[in-house]
């Protein structure tokens, strides 16, 4: 007899990890059944999704957007969800078996506790959620009975690679980073970085944020802060080695002396398909590596001085409390800022430094401290640069 499919709620299916993981679901073998959409004002994007997939549920976030378009084509069988509680809704169905969780930044943490709290396997590809509140979704769902597997391709990596030996053999893990567009940049020369020039990452297709947040190894601060509370480790723990060509995509090392690494393109097909299949694994479209051609792995310790994110990162992960929501925040701004050319290259991370000295901390908030404290960042963020 053939299992029943996997019932899934993509939320943020339009961007690239949406639209990857539509990807991933077409390849199933009708093993994935997507019952669920979710965007922010992408209605065309949406509405065209839908009518591939003929889903349970479209949901559109801002419900202004969605009011003011057309959804004469939606097909019948789909219900059209407006406003923020629309993902909350379909998170919590009975019938959904896992919530993927895509939405980029602060926006992703609703609908991802909303799966949390109604006990689903959630596949994270919002690092945003464990960054901001990172004790407290991983309270709730010990809680609640919820599964957490991540997309990340580096925390996938690790995952996998721990997979190995116990938990208790490993003794560190290490997050690798492509060290985006500027890895051998002079500071004179980060100055001068232009958007187009931060928005051209050598080995990954990505939305804008992320790949800023690539140049300036934002992204792997926040990867630390995540890993931190996803692996429960502590921040000792968590190392970060530069690999330009992106193939191997983290390690683990367990107390014999042992590394493990997983291997494979620079594709985000296989971790999402590995969080939809496991604990099994099955064939699916990601591109596969070709050992009949010669290729070379290299590593390299980072530049700290250079790219000052990573020492956030460590500090941000030390701390806990309220620093990762207000990292996180801050970062959020300012990458905005810069992609709209108030602020330069060099000033992202100087900027979040800045923003994150001048917070209250509190080493125990609620969820409702750390919302407040994300608004309030984001203000402080546009004082900085004087908008």
């Amino acid at each position: 007899m053939s299992r029943p499919s996997r019932k899934i709620v993509v939320l943020g299916s339009t961007g690239s990890i949406g639209t990857s993981t539509l990807d991933v679901a077409a390849a199933s073998d009708g093993r994935l059944q997507v019952i669920g959409l979710s965007a922010n004002r992408s209605c065309q994007q949406l509405l065209e999704q839908a009518r591939r997939v003929r889903p349970r549920w479209v949901a559109v976030t801002d419900g202004d957007s969605g009011r003011r378009f057309d959804w004469s084509e939606l097909p019948e069988e789909t219900q059209l969800l407006l406003g923020p509680e629309g993902i909350e809704r379909m998170a919590a169905e009975d019938e959904v078996d896992v919530v993927v969780a895509s939405i980029v930044g602060s926006a992703g943490l609703a609908g991802a506790w909303a799966a949390v709290q109604a006990g689903k396997t959630l596949a994270l590809a919002n690092k945003e959620t464990l960054v901001m509140a990172g004790p407290l979704v991983m309270r709730e769902a010990a809680a609640r009975g919820a599964t957490i597997l991540p997309v990340d391709s580096e925390h996938s990596a690790v995952f996998q690679a721990m997979q190995a030996g116990r938990r208790e053999e490993l003794k560190r893990i290490i997050l690798t980073a492509s060290g985006g567009p500027f890895r051998e940049r002079t500071h004179q020369e980060l100055e001068r970085v232009t958007i187009e020039e931060a928005l051209a990452h050598p080995t990954w297709n990505m939305g804008e944020k992320i790949t800023i947040d690539s140049a300036t190894m934002m992204n792997k601060a926040l990867e630390i802060i995540e890993a931190r509370w996803l692996f429960d480790l502590q921040p000792e723990q968590i190392e970060v080695v530069v690999h330009p060509q992106s193939v191997v995509h983290s390690l683990v090392e367990f107390s014999d002396g042992a590394v493990v690494a997983q291997l494979g393109p620079p594709d985000m097909k296989l971790p999402i398909q590995y969080a939809l299949s496991y604990p099994e694994r099955w064939d699916g479209p990601a591109t596969r590596l070709d050992f009949r051609r010669a290729f070379s792995l290299d590593f390299f310790p980072p530049d700290e001085e250079r790219f000052p994110a990573l020492g956030l990162g460590h500090e941000v992960a030390r701390r806990g409390g309220t620093a990762g929501a207000v990292l996180n925040a801050a970062n959020e701004a300012a990458v905005a800022g810069f992609l709209h050319g108030r602020i330069r290259f060099t000033d992202v991370v100087p900027a979040c430094r800045a923003v994150l000295d001048e917070h209250n901390y509190d080493p125990s908030p609620t969820l409702q401290q750390l919302l407040g404290l994300d608004a309030w960042a984001r203000k402080e963020m546009t004082k900085w640069m004087g908008v």
